[in-house]
């Protein structure tokens, strides 16, 4: 069977990739901490267009589109934790981010960040579920029973007419 057939409906062609229809996740290319990790303790320079671009070439499409990003379903290991997923934000709001969700709790994925990468994610607040912060912003929050990380800037503003 080929790899790609083109139909033709009300005069628009739509191509179908067959491999990537079925594609699974693939296995986290070697570089996926330094490219994804450091990217999510915000200490690279955050461009949806490059990380979506990168996640697609390593582990196929996203498998949906949804809250303003594209989420990637991965087999990864950061700090240690089985990350699950990660997000790259959409075109659709003023915010550009990069999210994971890892499997254990903030304060342990806290733990885990600060033996292997170094900084701290202090909770904000006394809450039962505390948002977690470090320096230079990223933020671990409860998702469920697991840990979403993530680093958020806002777009920059276009030049001045």
């Amino acid at each position: 069977m080929p790899q790609h057939r083109v139909f033709e409906r009300a005069g628009v062609a739509l191509a179908l990739s067959w491999s990537l229809i079925a594609a699974p996740a693939g296995a986290a290319p070697s570089t996926f901490s330094q490219v994804i990790g450091s990217a999510l303790l915000c200490r690279s320079q955050l461009d949806n267009a490059y990380f979506y671009g990168w996640l697609v070439e390593h582990f196929g499409p996203s498998y949906k589109r949804e809250g303003g990003a594209w989420w990637f379903k991965v087999e990864a290991n950061l700090w240690g934790a089985q990350v699950n997923e990660v997000m790259v934000s959409d075109d659709s709001s003023e915010v550009v981010f990069l999210a994971a969700v890892i499997d254990v709790e903030p304060d342990k994925l806290d733990e885990m960040i600060r033996l292997q990468a170094g900084p701290r994610h202090r909770p904000q607040d006394a809450t039962k579920y505390p948002v977690r912060e470090a320096q230079p912003g990223s933020q671990i929050v409860y998702f469920k029973d697991k840990s979403k990380i993530y680093c958020l800037k806002y777009k920059p503003l276009p030049p001045a007419q």
